[in-house]
């Protein structure tokens, strides 16, 4: 028996991790430059309204440029797990903590892209 194929689409978020000494600027381009609408409500977290997607700055000291992370989300993400173990795809859960009870999971692409796993009802 074959196991199940889990249906994968690219997730709403998406993540700009930016050092210290670039987010202040970072966040004015988004806001006053582009004029893009704030996300509110997720204080300290700063968002945008990105199209479709939700664009997040976080600010993070250990970085000395910045980086995109992306969302993935699954209808099965026991099958999604089991096929990316199966393709030889590198976890790095302890890139950002997501908690005991979180049923996402953080992958590394081939061109070394994080990437949050999450079921599409989220549940992380």
């Amino acid at each position: 028996m074959n196991p199940p194929v889990p249906s994968i689409k690219g997730g709403r978020n998406i993540a700009m991790k930016v050092p210290p000494h670039a987010w202040d600027a970072t966040v004015a381009f988004y806001r006053d430059v582009l004029g893009l609408k704030p996300i509110t409500g997720h204080a300290p977290e700063i968002g945008f309204e990105f199209g479709a997607n939700q664009l997040w700055i976080d600010r993070v000291p250990a970085l000395s440029q910045s980086e995109i992370w992306l969302q993935v989300t699954t209808d099965d993400i026991d099958a999604t797990r089991a096929r990316l173990e199966a393709a030889d795809i590198v976890r790095c859960d302890d890139i950002e903590p997501l908690g005991e009870s979180a049923r996402s999971f953080w992958i590394l692409s081939p061109a070394s892209i994080v990437h949050l796993v999450s079921p599409s009802e989220r549940e992380w």
